[in-house]
């Protein structure tokens, strides 16, 4: 490992190398950078409390030019404006003291890509280990850096370099492909980071012919792999966390043609109304050494979390060590999936808690990526609104959608995956008057899924959405699978369901739907 950042042009007043978790702490609590909380996790306001898709940017040029599908998410910046930018930040570090991480993303050695971290607060330095993966001590002798990732919270802009490098805000996040560099600056908020380097790994991983996928990923006791695809807020991380099988990951993964493996290290999961007897892992693992918490309320005498304070966010988050899950499979690889779960949350209270895709359906899903929003998340939403990510993690995937889509039709043929729909929304009305489903009942049928239980049980023909919805499934009310049985008023839910897939027309006509997936629409 080459203690030397000069090859980068960084001259920083002081530079900090790969500290281990403790060192990195004290010196958060000394910068003021936190507060230690109770259990002696580490505490920390991020000001930004989420990510600013608005402020993201790659670099246009001859490599990326014609491979990054370019819009409103993948935003071009030239390079003589990214130079400035670059040139900005060099020179506000030279003032600064920072902390370098030497890192893995990627748990296969084959595709993994190594990365340098710099930055200049502590506890970020702590969530890069926290989230990435760290070299062994021989590793470490002969570590090189492919990617760096530079994080300034502190060197945002002024008006006149935000008008030169046509900026929207006086922060950035800027992706160089061709110099494997990002660059951040102006926000603290860590999942910065590891979106960035996720969006990264999706512009890579394609080119190998593996599969990125935003989704988290267990293992039952009977070894049965299962992939669950998800929106924030879809229980992405509280289904795979399920105490009777083995975490993979909660967020991102590959899958190559030897099978599944953890881009990560740890996990990043939201904290807003965590409950001890609901995931009981998750948490555990927010109160311990070593773990950050982001942006979430606290006793500022006691120092003990309050999980149900929303007042300064909903998306309140804690980052862990994939080592603080007693049953997680550390060295984050296993083999191909025997399962895959589509997850969304229908504030609606349209569909069924589950449905069998076929693969027609699973690619027009898998396009759309749908869950919705309920009242009172956000300012001026005052009913449920349906929300559409594409790949379920559309902000990500730099290239057309169509390369993964493709892939993942392609993979679930070869290795014959059953694809589900696994609705953890609403029952018996919309938001408001109906309730959630009951994550009991939602834990039963994804361990139904598993265990390939539903798979020769009795179901039905949905007349509108086309999929094949169980009658029965074990562990779950019989009534509870039938959605528009659980209304009052039957008129109600068929007007919804048809609001619905109005919806889910409207936003088709702006994709450019495969063949595969026109023919999984809904028929009116």
């Amino acid at each position: 490992m080459r203690q030397d950042l000069t090859d980068m042009g960084i001259i920083p007043d002081v530079a900090c190398w790969c500290w281990p978790t403790s060192k990195l702490i004290e010196a958060a609590v000394r910068n003021n950078e936190g507060k230690l909380l109770h259990h002696l996790a580490f505490g920390v306001r991020t000001g930004h409390t989420g990510r600013s898709p608005n402020d993201r940017f790659i670099r246009d040029d001859e490599l990326t030019h014609n491979t990054v599908s370019w819009g409103k998410i993948n935003q071009p910046m030239e390079k003589h404006k990214f130079d400035l930018l670059l040139e900005h930040a060099k020179q506000y570090v030279r003032a600064e003291t920072v902390y370098v991480q030497d890192v893995y993303c990627g748990a296969d050695p084959h595709y993994r890509v190594p990365l340098r971290f710099v930055g200049t607060y502590a506890w970020q330095a702590l969530f890069v280990r926290n989230m990435f993966i760290i070299p062994t001590e021989n590793e470490q002798e002969s570590f090189e850096y492919e990617w760096t990732v530079l994080a300034f919270p502190g060197a945002s802009v002024d008006p006149d370099m935000k008008e030169k490098c046509s900026l929207n805000s006086n922060d950035y996040i800027v992706l160089d492909f061709s110099r494997k560099i990002i660059l951040i600056g102006g926000t603290g908020y860590a999942g910065e980071i590891k979106k960035a380097m996720f969006t990264v790994m999706n512009y890579l991983l394609p080119e190998r012919s593996v599969l990125p996928m935003h989704s988290s990923v267990n293992v039952n006791k009977e070894g049965r792999v299962t992939v669950f695809f998800g929106l924030s807020g879809t229980g992405k991380t509280t289904l795979a966390l399920d105490p009777e099988c083995r975490l993979l990951g909660d967020d991102e993964h590959g899958w190559s043609k030897e099978g599944v493996f953890n881009m990560e290290g740890g996990c990043y999961a939201k904290t807003i109304h965590l409950r001890e007897e609901d995931e009981p892992l998750v948490y555990a693992a927010t109160q311990r050494h070593g773990t950050t918490v982001e942006n979430v309320g606290f006793n500022p005498l006691t120092r003990v979390i309050d999980y149900d304070d929303g007042s300064y966010t909903e998306n309140g988050r804690a980052s862990f060590s994939i080592d603080a899950i007693p049953n997680a499979i550390v060295e984050g690889m296993v083999g191909h999936p025997d399962c895959i779960n589509f997850l969304t949350c229908d504030a609606f209270g349209v569909l069924p808690p589950v449905a069998r895709l076929s693969p027609e359906q699973a690619a027009y899903h898998f396009s759309l990526g749908y869950t919705a929003k309920v009242a009172g998340t956000e300012r001026g939403i005052d009913e449920p609104q349906p929300v559409f990510s594409a790949l379920f993690g559309e902000p990500f995937f730099p290239k057309e959608h169509s390369v993964y889509t493709d892939m993942l039709a392609e993979k679930v043929r070869q290795h014959n995956v059953p694809v589900w729909l696994v609705n953890t929304g609403w029952s018996g009305g919309p938001y408001g008057i109906g309730e959630r489903i009951s994550i009991a009942y939602t834990r039963n049928i994804v361990r139904a899924i598993q265990n390939g239980d539903l798979e020769s049980l009795p179901s039905r023909t949905d007349p509108v959405f086309g999929f094949q919805v169980p009658l029965e499934c074990p562990g779950v009310p019989a009534g509870a699978l039938d959605p528009k049985a659980t209304w009052e008023d039957a008129n109600a839910y068929d007007a919804a369901q048809r609001k619905l897939v109005a919806s889910f027309a409207e936003k088709a006509r702006t994709l450019n739907l495969s063949e595969l997936a026109r023919k999984g629409a809904p028929s009116a």
